[in-house]
């Protein structure tokens, strides 16, 4: 894409930058930015609620084989069973993803930087976020509880941290709660070219909810245990 193209697409969407800045960010690592995309609910968001849910389901699933989020665990998919759980903690619930996969089963959210992993789809979800807080849930971790998300929520609002999560044998940023004002890190990284999630924790007020406090809390950290391939997938299943 040009520059003059790239001039007239960020005139398109309203989008002010310096002169080249468009064109680095449409080539540096992720294919390039999009429009937003949003559909179906969009319009009934409640921004007293104060919190929303994104489930995260726009990997590309290359170690499963085949689409995750369609994956059957228990009788249900794993699409449904986040669908099923996201709404203990808000009403608010949307998937990021695309919309030709996932618009017949609850408002979806398109990434803006596509091909740039969960960090884009964090980024996504946050700039259509009407809620100051925002749980971001991988949809290939069917093992956390409705207790556990409302208790992430819940230290998240006695919290002015950016970033309210779990750290249980490593950070755990797919199951975590975001202020929108993430949204600006996430998009100043993914310009930059980075995608580490991670990585970003450094850079702002983060809480992090330790090992020991979800144990004492009742949870544990074989909660957080995702599934990506079929050998986890049947280990699972056997498991019941």
């Amino acid at each position: 894409m040009g520059s003059a193209e790239c001039g007239r697409k960020a005139a398109w969407l309203g989008i002010e930058v310096a002169d080249g800045e468009l064109a680095s960010a449409l080539t540096a690592g992720c294919s390039k930015m999009n429009r937003p995309v949003y559909h179906r609910g969009m319009e009934g968001d409640d921004p007293g609620t104060g919190v929303a849910a994104f489930i995260l389901a726009g990997g590309k699933s290359t170690r499963m084989g085949s689409d995750k989020a369609f994956a059957m665990l228990d009788g249900r998919t794993l699409l449904e069973r986040a669908l099923e759980l996201a709404p203990s903690v808000t009403k608010d619930v949307r998937v990021v993803g695309g919309a030709e996969k996932f618009a017949g089963f609850a408002p979806v959210v398109e990434d803006v930087f596509r091909e740039c992993g969960p960090l884009g789809g964090i980024h996504a979800a946050l700039r259509a976020s009407a809620a100051e807080l925002n749980l971001m849930l991988a949809v290939d971790v069917p093992f956390v509880t409705a207790e556990l998300l409302r208790y992430l929520v819940a230290r998240a609002r006695g919290s002015d941290a950016i970033v309210t999560v779990p750290r249980a044998g490593g950070w755990q940023p797919l199951c975590a709660v975001y202020r929108r004002e993430f949204g600006d890190v996430a998009e100043q990284a993914l310009r930059d070219g980075r995608y580490r999630i991670n990585a970003l924790f450094a850079e702002i007020r983060v809480q992090a909810v330790e090992d020991e406090e979800l144990a004492l809390a009742g949870f544990s950290a074989g909660m957080f245990r995702n599934l990506n391939t079929p050998d986890e997938l049947e280990a699972a299943r056997e498991a019941g």
